[in-house]
């Protein structure tokens, strides 16, 4: 979801209580969808949905969130809405010749009512050229199909199975994803096509049609695959990296929880400015500029395979597309699952120890640069996803990232468990449990409360401080009481650089917009507000990376800015003000005891005493 990478929403899952009162003739019945990707050029998806046994009325909507923690409203791409009859199908009740048509009302924003009798087929078009991983573009070049943002669905059939015909593909196009394969549609030119149990898994099943490499992961059993869609990388480079992470984190959970699995990822000119990775169940999407930036994507991404798609969160299953889903687990879903992309580097050999101890750093350094850490908890941290879309939100003073608390915790908490069991156990064998406990008996976790039970569990003792304090809390992480115990130490050096004193975002080709002014700065002593628009900066164009403007300038310069507010232009000059950075970095401690030792190494290796026990006997 990485930062989005970022990050992200994200989930489909097992529906074992929604619905369940839906009639046998239904849940035999398939719902199918025909999806014609005719004119590419023009971005429009042609949706064909056919709905058996109808029965006076039926309601369907489109979801109004798929991917991201975002309301994202996918029925304004929607255009042409109809509803017709379809031919008798088996099951159907007959109907008489005089028999009014069907006909179908807008309700609100998201959902449409039929009303008819028998199957009757609803047809529109939605409009989609928006580039990554938790989104849809259909192109020239090819189409990325996350199917929740374009396909409709019956709200109390959503557990009956359900049929996708993609045609009209262009010749030179393959079409790759979770079951798809060619397909002798009658209605519909040259086509690919999957089945599905029900509409959840059909919208954890990403699609990429277009001209792309695949290729089969040597040696990994279930199979691996990987479709590339780009320029800018390497296969052998990929084959190696990617086959490294699978193997190591299929042996540290003990089983792939996959028949096949496919990286769907989009490199250089293939990801169209856009970057990030999305999880599902048996794939994952990933747009990355370089395919040197892929590995680190793909352990977080490939992980999620058991922390999210099967390891779940009650608080978001089953799923609702409707509106938001709150909960208080992201640190522990998406953050320990960073911790777990790090290690799976760490451990496969394509990170040193210290790229591992930059890394921590580096997210150490991010989470305390944010003022919001004295206030904002990890928990909070994650009901507050929703709001990721107001700019303002993401500002230091306003939160803080779930990733990078979660990732931090996870790693802080492996570290407790293995001092507290003398490296005999570790958050390692927490995820393990957790696998047994949840993902493999379906049933999903209780938030923060099933992780700290199952960590107790594993350390023989009570976590109840470490998570009212610091997951529930916002108390000042204890790092070095922590990290002393894995003989590593935590130092930090301060810079001063130049400060602006105020917060501007901007769209691609629009003016800069000032979101926030910090009080007390010379900006706001100047007479700046939020809302104001730069028109000119130092007498020329605004900067599109206001970072690297200020890189290059230093503290008193002269800043002369002309804005607009409502209708008048104004002159506001100041001076650069100062700001003081802190910086983290994490190191071996050479005074380290030999039980730290050891626990740094365990941690290092991704092992413990009682698995070389284990190994011996």
């Amino acid at each position: 979801m990485i930062v989005f990478l970022f990050r992200g929403a994200r989930f489909f899952g097992f529906l074992t209580v929604l619905l369940g009162f839906a009639c046998c003739s239904s849940l035999q019945a398939t719902i199918r969808y025909e999806v014609s990707l005719a004119h590419p050029e023009q971005h429009l998806f042609h949706v064909t949905m056919t709905i058996p046994n109808v029965s006076d009325q039926v309601t369907v909507q489109i979801p109004a969130w798929n991917a991201l923690y975002q309301i994202r409203d996918f029925s304004f791409h929607i255009q042409q809405v109809e509803v017709r009859r379809s031919a008798m199908q088996p099951g159907d009740t007959a109907i008489s010749p005089d028999a009014a048509p069907p006909s179908i009302e807008k309700i609100d924003k998201q959902t449409w009512r039929i009303t008819g009798n028998g199957t009757v087929i609803v047809r529109y078009a939605t409009y989609w050229d928006e580039p990554g991983p938790f989104a849809t573009q259909l192109n020239r070049e090819h189409a990325f199909i996350n199917p929740a943002m374009i396909l409709m669905y019956v709200p109390e059939r959503r557990l009956e199975q359900v049929k996708l015909v993609l045609g009209d593909i262009p010749e030179t196009w393959q079409g790759a994803g979770p079951g798809i394969q060619a397909s002798e549609s009658m209605s519909i030119a040259r086509a690919f096509s999957s089945e599905f149990q029900d509409y959840d898994a059909l919208a954890d099943a990403p699609i990429e049609a277009g001209k792309s490499e695949e290729f089969q992961l040597p040696g990994l059993s279930p199979e691996v695959w990987v479709v590339i869609h780009g320029d800018n990388y390497k296969k052998k480079q990929i084959e190696t990296e990617l086959k490294r992470i699978c193997e190591y984190e299929i042996k540290l959970m003990g089983k792939a929880p996959y028949s096949r699995y496919t990286f769907i990822v989009h490199t250089g000119k293939g990801a169209g400015g856009a970057g990030g990775g999305m999880e599902h169940a048996d794939s994952t999407a990933i747009f990355v500029q370089s395919a040197d930036s892929l590995p680190g994507v793909a352990a977080h991404e490939f992980f999620h395979l058991w922390n999210v798609k099967r390891i779940r969160p009650a608080s978001l299953y089953p799923v609702d597309y409707s509106k938001e889903q709150y909960t208080r687990a992201l640190w522990f879903a998406e953050g320990v699952t960073s911790t777990y992309g790090s290690y799976a580097l760490e451990r496969s050999g394509l990170w040193s120890k210290q790229q591992l101890y930059h890394d921590l750093g580096e997210q150490i350094t991010e989470l305390e640069a944010r003022s919001a850490n004295r206030w904002q908890s990890a928990e909070q941290s994650s009901l507050d996803a929703w709001l990721e879309k107001y700019p303002l939100y993401e500002n230091p003073e306003y939160s803080v990232s779930y990733y990078t608390k979660g990732q931090i915790l996870g790693v802080l908490l492996d570290i407790l468990i293995r001092d507290r069991t003398d490296n005999e156990k570790s958050l390692d064998d927490v995820l393990r449990e957790m696998n047994n406990d949840f993902a493999v008996t379906g049933k999903p976790y209780r938030d923060s409360l099933d992780v700290q039970l199952t960590a107790e569990k594993v350390a023989g003792g009570s976590f109840e401080d470490f998570f009212k304090h610091y997951v529930a809390g916002a108390k000042p992480l204890p790092y070095q009481a922590i990290f002393v115990l894995a003989g590593l130490e935590l130092r930090q050096t301060t810079r001063q650089r130049a400060a602006l004193g105020f917060a501007a975002e901007g769209a691609p080709k629009g003016p800069l917009v000032v979101r926030s002014v910090a009080a007390n700065s010379a900006a706001a002593e100047a007479g700046l507000q939020s809302g104001d628009l730069i028109l000119k900066w130092n007498g020329g164009e605004p900067p599109r990376r206001v970072a690297d403007w200020l890189r290059q300038h230093k503290v008193g310069e002269l800043l002369h800015l002309v804005i607009r507010r409502q209708d008048a232009e104004l002159k506001i000059d100041f001076c650069l003000g100062e700001i003081t950075e802190t910086f983290y970095d994490l190191a071996e401690d050479a005074r380290a005891g030999d039980k730290a030792r050891h626990i740094r190494e365990g941690l290092l290796h991704g092992t413990t005493d009682a698995a070389t026990i284990h190994a011996a006997n």
